[in-house]
């Protein structure tokens, strides 16, 4: 990882812990999330998981439009850093501890990539 990319990362990082601490007050079930990319294809290749516990609070949060509000406080947080998405839609993805266990044995890192 360069020097540019480096600094990029440690500037999302800081974005996306000012939006997960700010879920953790407020959107019920919420647990943490974290990113990935490929910088060469950077931001289109911008990945953001939002965990929850079971899949049923992502649903609760659904019926709710509270994923709408997620994606929308991540994307100011991400401009903060300079950082646009043309769809946040296509860049944040709701996910469960529950769903992770059973399909990948807890293996976020399998999950993810």
């Amino acid at each position: 990882m360069n020097k540019t990319v480096k600094k990029l990362d440690n500037n999302l990082v800081k974005a996306l812990t000012i939006a997960c601490e700010s879920f953790k007050d407020v959107v019920p079930g919420f647990q943490w999330l974290t990113h990935s990319a490929d910088y060469a294809n950077f931001p289109g290749s911008l990945v953001i998981t939002c965990v929850f516990n079971t899949n049923l609070e992502i649903q609760q949060v659904l019926a709710r439009s509270e994923d709408a509000l997620m994606r929308k406080t991540i994307q100011q947080q991400l401009l903060k850093v300079g950082v646009l998405l043309k769809d946040v839609r296509r860049n944040v993805f709701l996910d469960s501890e529950e769903a992770c266990l059973a399909q990948h044995n807890g293996d976020w890192q399998a999950r993810i990539l």
